[in-house]
């Protein structure tokens, strides 16, 4: 099937260099005023201005989508999220209203491990259900690639059921990355032993893991109260000779090292920063570790320190952005509202966060080759928003300016 979308007021087309987007280059969004693109079997043809592309032949048989006074960009890649917990944790968030502080909670039994309860007691079935609903929502808020952890278990059992849920979500109707966050939390099993859970989760189930294809990349909680650098080094060593991607939890709540080490060992991202420091920007922007900042959980926790987008930015460093959709500290699916949240907290501009959650957060997922711009060859993932001008996209915060998700599947990876 050939499709023709049309008369878009601004088509956002995030054209390119190959790598990720830094400097100046983050506040180029590749702007075609009344734009169109030409999609075929879901793979753009062309996308460009609207009197070249109603030109090319195929254009002439194409069903049309009239995009007029539209803006027409790539779809959101969210690149951090944790989609499967079982359900939300309004006691923490009561008890948080109240002035009881993270750790406090986590003493009276709620935190990561009510999560952690929860997943493990719950039915396959049940998570289904709380994910899918969650990713018809983002769907209708513009995102259609998301990176989802696993981590809410810490068992074999509840891990492989978190991961092969993710694998029979995948595509329907979003691309999901599934990530091994199996260094979550020492869990209640190996309470006051990190380093024996550490030993078992990459002796154990790394392998098998690997072995059935259920996940991308590995991921680790770097910080106080989880585990040091050193146990995270030895995590991500052993998950990097497996043959995954690696991801880090680094600089949340205390400045641990987990920044540099993720440049060390050549991570596809550090997520978080609010505490990284001007040692920790330097790294990150020699690097092509991508620096993924999750504005959404400072909000909900309602702290001030925000990550330091500005110096990342004006270093050189590679951001993106992503929601960190998870039932403590940031329960929320819109990326547009982590748009808003980057503008007005960050000091990020429109096009710099546009940027960073399309292109930027496909290259955090290493997919920039298919998805996050609106260039030949790549997947037909875009959206038409109900905004005439893209700086109203973080403008109107709390709302959801998407008129329509086209959402193309990704072929399956072997």
């Amino acid at each position: 099937m050939t499709t023709l979308v049309r008369g878009a007021r601004q088509l956002l087309t995030l054209r390119g260099d190959s790598g990720p987007r830094r400097g100046a280059a983050l506040r180029d969004l590749g702007i075609v005023p009344n734009g169109a693109v030409l999609i075929k079997d879901g793979v753009i043809v062309d996308a460009g201005p609207a009197r070249r592309i109603e030109k090319l032949p195929a254009a002439r048989r194409a069903r049309e989508i009239d995009a007029a006074g539209c803006v027409v960009m790539p779809g959101f890649v969210d690149s951090h999220t944790h989609l499967i917990f079982g359900r939300p944790r309004l006691v923490d968030y009561e008890m948080r209203l109240a002035g009881a502080t993270y750790t406090e909670i986590a003493a009276a039994g709620g935190g990561i491990l009510s999560s952690v309860e929860a997943v493990r007691r719950m039915s396959a079935a049940q998570l289904e259900t709380q994910a899918r609903a969650a990713l018809a929502a983002m769907a209708r808020h513009g995102t259609t690639t998301v990176e989802a952890k696993s981590g809410y278990a810490l068992d074999e059992a509840g891990e492989l059921k978190t991961l092969r849920l993710l694998a029979k979500l995948n595509g329907d109707p979003l691309d999901i990355v599934p990530t091994y966050l199996g260094a979550h939390l020492a869990p209640p099993e190996y309470r006051g032993k990190p380093d024996a859970y550490i030993d078992w989760t990459t002796a154990e189930m790394m392998p098998q893991i690997r072995r059935r294809k259920l996940a991308r990349f590995v991921d680790v909680y770097c910080d106080e109260g989880a585990f040091t650098l050193e146990q995270s080094r030895r995590y991500l060593d052993h998950a990097r000779s497996l043959g995954f991607g690696l991801k880090i939890h680094a600089e949340q709540f205390a400045r641990t090292g987990a920044a540099r080490l993720a440049v060390e060992l050549g991570a596809a991202s550090a997520d978080h920063l609010e505490q990284a420091g001007d040692e920790d920007t330097r790294a990150l922007a020699q690097s092509n570790t991508i620096a993924t900042l999750l504005p959404g959980s400072v909000f909900h926790l309602g702290l001030r320190t925000y990550a330091p987008a500005r110096a990342l930015i004006e270093a050189g460093a590679a951001v993106a952005l992503a929601t960190d959709f998870n039932p403590g500290t940031s329960p929320t699916y819109s990326m547009q509202m982590v748009l808003s949240l980057a503008c007005t907290e960050m000091r990020m501009s429109p096009a710099e966060a546009i940027s960073a959650a399309t292109i930027n957060g496909a290259h955090a997922l290493r997919c920039a080759d298919r998805i996050g711009s609106l260039e030949r060859g790549k997947q037909a993932d875009l959206l038409l928003l109900t905004v005439a001008d893209y700086r109203e996209l973080p403008y109107y915060f709390g709302t959801n300016n998407v008129h329509m998700t086209i959402k193309t599947p990704c072929p399956k990876q072997s």
